[in-house]
């Protein structure tokens, strides 16, 4: 990791716990937002260790981007969590054949980059 990019990084992860630090949940209730405050910083621990032994440049810069869509959606709905919106629903598939494998290709091609390590530490 050259130094500019571990400065990036750090920076990020400093940025996410100033804006732990001054979260306030949406519905305003104190107890909401001790546990919207606690998930922000827990998600963020998780996620940086299980990226911490990353070289690839090109995988630094995609959980970089990703970090920083995950900062400013959260920022922008105020919720600290995923929002899965962009998903086609599997309602309508049967449990197995042609629709079911289908839906489920379509599913991760169309799956937003903010949650690409979601399903992976949840």
């Amino acid at each position: 990791m050259t130094p500019v990019t571990r400065q990036e990084v750090l920076g990020l992860y400093r940025k996410i716990f100033r804006i732990a630090k001054k979260w306030q949940s949406a519905s305003g209730q104190i107890e909401e937002t001790i546990k919207e405050k606690e998930y922000i910083k827990n998600e963020a621990k998780t996620l940086f260790r299980k990226t911490k032994n990353v070289t690839d440049p090109k995988l630094i810069k995609q959980c970089i981007e990703e970090c920083e869509a995950r900062v400013e959606i959260g920022l922008h709905y105020n919720i600290p969590y995923p929002r899965p919106i962009h998903l086609p629903p599997m309602g309508l598939a049967h449990k197995q054949g042609r629709t079911l494998h289908h839906q489920e290709k379509l599913r991760k091609i169309s799956k937003p980059i903010y949650l690409k390590s979601h399903d992976e530490v949840s």
